[in-house]
C-alpha cells in the first residue's frame, strides 16, 4: 500500500484525469463520471471528507492543454488529377476552433470549405507530397492543439500539387483520351495552381480517447462523389497536466502506481478469491486506467512495461493466477528495444525479473505447502507459475539486463532439495511422540513414513510431469534420492536400542514400520537411472532381532483363530453348495495372513527367507493337525450331547470334508509361498536337494497324516454302515426259500440306497469314494462267509448271487461310485463264480461239467491215454445221427501180459436231454493197443438236442476184463453242436465227404467243484445218481494208475 502522501497525490491524479476526460466513451467504458469518482474513492478507502478536500484541490487546478494526435496514416483510390492519370498528393490539417451548428444557412458551404479558408495559417499542418500515385502513404503525425471538445472540428483537405510544365513535357506523359482532356483543362487553369482531391471534416466532440479508422473523403462539388478514402489515427491527450504526480514523475511511473492501487482493489474485491483472480478487471478500473493512459500519451510499450511491473509487485503480496504475468512477458518480448527506455526503467526492469525470480524460486521450494492439493487449482497454478519463470528468463530483456543470467532449472533443483529437508525435518517434528519408549517411536516412525510415501507418490503421479515439461527437471527423483536419505538417517538413529529382548507392541510397531520403509524403497524403480547404493539398500538387516517375534506373533494368531473356529463350528455345511463347515473358512483366512506375512516380509537375504520359510511351513503343518484333532473332537462332543445317530455320521462326513479341504490348503503352499522363486533365489548359497528334502518332506509328511486322519473317520463311517449291510445280508441268507430272491433282497438295496445317497450329498466326492471302497470289500466278505455258511440249497445260493450282482450294479452306479476295475477283485470274482454254480440247478450243472469236460476236451493236445477216431453226421431228413467209430490207437496196456482187451461205449450226455437213448458198444478187440473197429451207429435225436449246452457224444474206451469191473482206458467228447450237417437243411449226399475226427482220451479229475456241488445236494436223486456214476469211473481211472 502506498504511503498516505503519496496515495493523496495518486488520488488527485486520478480525480484530475477523470474531471478533464475526453472524447466519446466507448461502449464498454463507464460514461458518468460520478460513478467513476465513487469507484476510485473505495479504490483508494478515501472518506467523504477527503475526496471532498482532494476534489476541491483538483477544481483549483488549471486545466491541462487538450491535444489531438492526428497520424496521417496513407490514403487509397483517390483521383488522378494529372496528365500520366496520377496523382501527387499531400495533406493540409488543422482544428477549427468553433465548428458550423447545422442550422446556420451556410453551413454546407461552410463544410465544404478548405483548411486555409477557416483555419489562421499558423495553425495548418502540411503533410510531405507524395509523387505519382493514387495510393500515397504518409505516415506523419501531428499535435494539434484545442480548448474545448464541444466545438471544436478536425479539417483534413487532400490536395494533388502541380507545378510549371511545358506542354511539350505534359505530351509526352500522356497516356490516354483522359490525359488529353486534363492538357485543355490545365491551359484555362493559372499556373500553378493545385487540384483539389477531397476532405475529411470530424467534430472532435464525435471522436473516442483512441480512433483508427478509414475516412470517406468528400467532394466539394457533385462531379466526381467518389474520390477515395484516408486512413486517420486520433488520440486526445493532454499537455501540461497541473497534478502534482504529472510534473514530478515520469508518465508510465505515475501509471504503474495508479495500476497498482487499482488492481490490488480488484483482486481484493475479487469474490472467489485472489488466487482464482484471472486478471480481469471491471468496467470502472478499465476506463479510469485507459483515460490515464490515453491522456499520458503512454505508448503501448511504456504501458505494458508499468503492467508488468505493477502486477509482478503484487503478485508478491497478494498472490493471484501467474498467467495474467504471461501477457506482460509476451508484449514486452514483443516490443523490445533497449533503446527506448532509460537507465533507472531498465533497472527497475532488472530488479523487477530478479525479485520475481527469487519470489517465485521460493514459492517452489515450499511448494507442498503454498499449492497443496487439498485446495482447488493448486495444480493449475504450480504449472502456471513455472511456465512464467521458464518464459521470463528466455526473455531478451532478462538476458540483456539482468548480466548474471540464473541457471534455471539448478535454481530450481537445488529450492526443491531444501525445500524437501525442511519439509521432512517439519513433518519429523510434528509427528515427534510424546511419551519416548520404543514402541511409540515405531509408531511414530510409521506415521512419518507413510507421510513421505503419500508425498513421494504425489511427486510422482501429479507434480512430476510439470516440472518435467518446463524444467526438463525430475522432480521425484530429487525428492527420492533427498527423502530416502533422510529417512534411513533418522530410522537408523531411532532403532539403535532394539535387541532380542523387546516387548510385543515395539516388534508389532517396527513390523509396520518395516513394511513402510518397504514400500518405500520399492519406490526406487521409478527413477531414472542412478549411480551407487540407495542409503536404504539393505534395511531390513536393521530388523533381523524382530523377525523371530513376528513369526511367532503370525503363528499364534493363527492359531488362536482356528481354535475359535473351531469352537463356534456346529459341523453343519456352510451354504447352499458347500460340503464342508465354517471352521474351514476361518482356517483358509489364518493361511492367507501366513502368506501374507511371508509376502510383506519380502526377506533380501537368500538364506535367511530360506530358514523363515522353512519355520512358516512348520507352523502351518503344526496348525493344520492341531486342527483335525479339535474338529474331531468337537464331532464327539456334539455327538455326546445330542445321542442321535444319524446327525453323528452326518457329522463325521463334514469332519472328513474338512480335513479333506484342509489338504488341499495344504497342497497349494508351494504355490502360494511361490517355492519356486524361493529356490531359484537361493541357488547360490543351498542345495537344491536340500531344499526340497526340508520344505517337500514337511509337506508330505503333513499330508501324510492328513490322509491317516481320512481314512480314520471313514472308516469309522463305513464302521457304522458294515454292521446294518452284515445285518442285512444275514437276514437275507436265513429268509424263507419261498420267496423270489429279487424280493429277498429289496431291504438290503433299500438300506444302501438311503445310506450312500445321504453319504454320497455329505461327503465330497473323493470321500465318499474311499467309503464306497472300504464298504465293497467289507460287504464281499461277508458274502463270502454267508455263503460259506449255507446249508446246500440252489435257492438260498440264489438269494445271495442276485444280492451280489445287485451290489455290483449299487456300488457302479452307472460310473458314477467306483470303476469296475477296483470292483472286480479277485474276492469278487471267486464269489461270482462260486454263487453262479451253487445257484444253479442240477441239470444245469450237469450240463456245466460236461461244457467243462468239453472245454477240457479241447484244450488237451497229449495223447497219453490214446486217441479214438471217429466219423460224426447229423442227418436232417432223418433227425438221425450218425457216428462211425474207426479206431483207437496208442491204448494203454491194462492187462498182466502187457496189451488189453479193449471196446468203445457210445453214450449221448447229459442223461436227462436223451433219456430214450440206450447206450451202444463196439465189439471187444483182444490183445489189441491199436484196435480197429469200423462200426456204424444211429441215434434218432431231434436238432435241438444237439445244440443244447453241454450236449456231447461221450465215448469211453474200456479194457474188458472177465472177472471184475472192466478198466478205464479213457474218455473223449464229442460236442454235438458242431456235427456236420446239423445246420443244413438237407442230408450230405456223400458220406464219404463227412471228416474223420480224431479225439485224445481223458480222465476224469479226482477233484471236482461241480461234483462236489452236486454232491452236497443229498436230497436230489439225479444229482447222487449223476456223481455216483462219475465217481465209479474215477475210481475206475484211479485203479488203472
Amino acid at each position: 500500500r502506498h504511503p498516505p502522501l503519496q496515495l493523496a497525490l495518486l488520488y488527485e491524479e486520478v480525480l484530475y484525469t477523470i474531471r478533464h476526460r475526453l472524447g466519446k466513451p466507448e461502449h464498454h467504458h463507464v460514461a458518468d463520471a460520478e460513478e467513476l469518482y465513487a469507484y476510485v474513492q473505495k479504490a483508494f478507502g478515501m472518506d467523504a471528507e477527503e475526496h471532498s478536500i482532494i476534489m476541491q484541490q483538483v477544481k483549483e487546478l488549471e486545466s491541462p492543454i487538450f491535444c489531438l494526435k492526428a497520424t496521417v496514416k496513407e490514403a487509397k483510390g483517390i483521383l488522378g488529377k494529372d496528365v500520366s492519370g496520377f496523382s501527387d498528393p499531400y495533406c493540409l490539417l488543422g482544428i477549427e476552433a468553433k465548428s458550423q451548428e447545422p442550422a446556420h444557412h451556410d453551413h454546407k458551404k461552410r463544410m465544404k470549405a478548405v483548411v486555409k479558408d477557416l483555419i489562421p495559417e499558423d495553425q495548418i499542418h502540411r503533410t510531405q507530397v507524395i509523387s505519382q500515385t493514387l495510393s500515397p502513404v504518409w505516415d506523419e503525425t501531428f499535435i494539434l492543439e484545442f480548448e474545448d471538445t464541444e466545438t471544436a472540428s478536425f479539417h483534413l483537405d487532400m490536395w494533388d500539387s502541380d507545378v510549371v510544365e511545358s506542354v511539350r513535357h505534359k505530351l509526352g506523359e500522356l497516356t490516354d483520351l483522359h490525359g488529353l482532356k486534363r492538357i485543355f483543362k490545365d491551359a484555362r487553369k493559372d499556373k500553378g495552381q493545385d487540384d483539389f482531391l477531397g476532405n475529411v471534416v470530424l467534430r472532435l466532440k464525435d471522436l473516442h480517447c483512441w480512433d483508427d479508422q478509414w475516412y470517406q473523403l468528400e467532394p466539394r462539388t457533385e462531379t466526381y462523389p467518389n474520390r477515395g478514402q484516408c486512413h486517420l489515427q486520433f488520440l486526445l491527450t493532454h499537455k501540461k497536466r497541473a497534478t502534482t504526480s504529472s510534473r514530478t514523475q515520469p508518465s508510465y511511473t505515475v501509471h504503474r502506481h495508479l495500476l497498482q492501487q487499482l488492481v490490488s482493489y480488484e483482486i481484493l474485491q475479487h469474490k472467489a478469491g485472489s488466487i482464482a483472480w484471472d486478471g480481469e478487471l471491471s468496467r470502472h478500473a478499465s476506463t479510469v486506467l485507459y483515460l490515464h493512459a490515453t491522456q499520458k500519451d503512454l505508448s503501448d510499450f511504456h504501458q505494458v512495461m508499468a503492467q508488468w511491473l505493477a502486477y509482478s509487485k503484487l503478485y508478491q503480496s497478494l498472490e493471484f493466477n501467474s498467467n495474467c504475468l504471461l501477457h506482460q512477458i509476451t508484449s514486452i518480448e514483443y516490443q523490445w528495444v533497449q533503446e527506448r527506455l532509460r537507465p533507472e526503467q531498465k533497472a527497475e526492469l532488472a530488479e523487477s525479473f530478479q525479485s520475481l525470480l527469487t519470489y517465485g524460486v521460493s514459492l517452489i521450494r515450499r511448494y507442498r505447502i503454498i499449492f497443496p492439493l487439498s485446495v482447488p487449482r493448486s495444480k493449475e497454478r504450480l504449472q502456471s507459475l513455472l511456465r512464467v519463470l521458464v518464459q521470463m528468463c528466455k526473455m531478451k530483456a532478462f538476458h540483456e539486463l539482468c548480466t548474471l543470467s540464473p541457471d534455471l532449472p539448478q535454481m530450481v533443483s537445488t529450492a526443491l532439495k531444501s525445500g524437501t529437508t525442511e519439509w521432512f525435518h517439519m513433518k519429523k517434528q510434528h509427528l515427534k511422540p510424546m511419551v519416548k519408549s520404543m514402541e511409540e517411536n515405531g509408531k511414530a516412525l510409521s506415521r512419518l513414513l507413510l507421510e513421505v510415501i503419500g508425498d513421494l507418490q504425489q511427486c510422482q503421479k501429479i507434480w512430476n510431469k510439470f516440472f518435467i515439461n518446463t524444467l526438463k527437471l525430475n522432480l521425484f527423483s530429487i525428492a527420492y534420492l533427498e527423502l530416502e536419505h533422510l529417512v534411513a538417517e533418522h530410522v537408523q538413529e531411532q532403532l539403535r536400542e532394539v535387541d532380542s529382548s523387546m516387548s510385543k507392541p515395539t516388534a508389532e510397531s517396527l513390523f509396520q514400520l518395516y513394511m513402510n520403509l518397504q514400500e518405500l524403497y520399492q519406490m526406487k524403480d521409478f527413477l531414472p537411472k542412478r549411480d551407487g547404493p540407495l542409503a536404504l539398500s539393505n534395511f531390513h538387516q536393521w530388523f533381523k532381532e524382530a523377525v523371530p517375534q513376528w513369526l511367532q506373533k503370525a503363528y499364534t494368531i493363527a492359531l488362536e483363530r482356528a481354535q475359535r473356529a473351531v469352537q463356534m463350528d456346529q459341523l453343519t455345511p456352510f451354504g447352499e453348495h458347500n460340503k464342508h463347515s465354517t471352521s474351514t473358512v476361518d482356517l483358509s483366512t489364518c493361511y492367507a495372513q501366513i502368506v501374507k506375512t511371508w509376502q510383506q516380509l519380502n526377506w533380501p537375504d537368500p538364506e535367511e527367507a530360506f530358514m523363515i520359510m522353512v519355520k512358516l511351513v512348520e507352523d502351518m503343518c503344526k496348525i493344520a493337525l492341531m486342527y483335525c484333532r479339535l474338529i474331531k473332537e468337537r464331532a464327539e462332543a456334539l455327538s455326546l450331547r445330542e445321542r442321535n445317530e444319524g446327525e453323528a455320521a452326518n457329522r463325521l462326513c463334514i469332519v472328513v470334508n474338512n480335513i479333506k479341504q484342509l489338504r488341499l490348503l495344504v497342497l497349494k503352499l508351494p504355490l502360494q509361498l511361490d517355492w519356486e522363486q524361493l529356490e531359484q533365489r537361493t541357488g547360490a548359497v543351498i542345495d537344491r536337494q536340500q531344499i526340497q528334502h526340508t520344505l517337500h518332506h514337511q509337506l508330505d509328511s503333513a499330508v501324510s497324516c492328513l490322509d491317516h486322519e481320512v481314512r480314520d473317520v471313514v472308516q469309522a463311517l463305513a464302521t457304522k454302515l458294515e454292521k446294518g449291510i452284515a445285518r442285512h445280508i444275514q437276514e437275507l441268507s436265513s429268509s424263507n426259500d419261498t420267496r423270489e430272491p429279487e424280493d429277498s433282497i429289496i431291504p438290503l438295496m433299500k438300506f444302501l440306497e438311503s445310506e450312500l445317497q445321504y453319504l454320497n450329498e455329505h461327503l465330497v466326492h473323493e470321500n465318499f469314494k474311499s467309503l464306497l471302497a472300504l464298504l465293497w470289500h467289507h460287504t464281499l466278505a461277508v458274502l463270502s462267509a454267508a455263503a460259506g455258511q449255507q446249508v446246500p440249497s440252489a435257492q438260498r445260493y440264489k438269494k445271495l448271487y442276485c444280492a451280489l450282482k445287485s451290489l455290483e450294479l449299487c456300488f457302479y452306479a452307472e460310473g458314477c461310485g467306483l470303476p469296475l476295475e477296483t470292483l472286480h477283485t479277485a474276492a469278487f470274482l471267486s464269489l461270482d463264480t462260486h454263487l453262479a454254480l451253487c445257484s444253479t440247478t442240477s441239470r444245469k450243472l450237469i450240463q456245466k461239467y460236461f461244457s467243462n469236460r468239453i472245454q477240457q476236451q479241447r484244450d488237451t493236445s497229449s495223447e497219453k491215454y490214446g486217441a479214438v477216431t471217429i466219423k460224426a453226421a447229423y442227418r436232417p431228413s432223418e433227425q438221425k445221427l450218425r457216428v462211425e467209430v474207426l479206431n483207437a490207437v496208442n491204448l494203454i496196456p491194462l492187462d498182466s501180459n502187457g496189451s488189453s482187451d479193449p471196446f468203445v461205449q457210445l453214450t449221448l450226455e447229459p442223461r436227462h436231454e436223451f433219456p430214450e437213448v440206450v447206450a451202444r458198444t463196439t465189439q471187444c478187440k483182444r490183445n489189441e493197443l491199436h484196435p480197429l473197429f469200423d462200426e456204424a451207429f444211429d441215434f434218432l435225436i431231434p436238432p435241438e438236442k444237439c445244440r443244447q449246452e453241454g450236449a456231447c457224444l461221450l465215448l469211453t474206451v474200456f479194457d474188458y476184463d472177465t472177472l471184475g469191473a472192466n478198466d478205464l482206458e479213457g474218455e473223449a467228447f464229442f460236442p454235438l453242436c458242431h456235427l456236420p450237417g446239423l445246420d443244413d437243411d438237407e442230408d450230405q449226399a456223400d458220406t464219404g465227404r463227412v471228416p474223420q475226427t480224431r479225439l485224445p482220451l481223458t480222465h476224469p479229475k479226482p477233484t471236482d467243484e461241480i461234483l462236489q456241488l452236486l454232491e452236497s445236494r443229498k436230497g436230489d436223486k439225479e444229482a447222487q445218481a449223476f456223481v455216483k456214476l462219475r465217481k465209479q469211473r474215477a475210481k475206475q481211472s484211479k485203479e488203472t494208475e
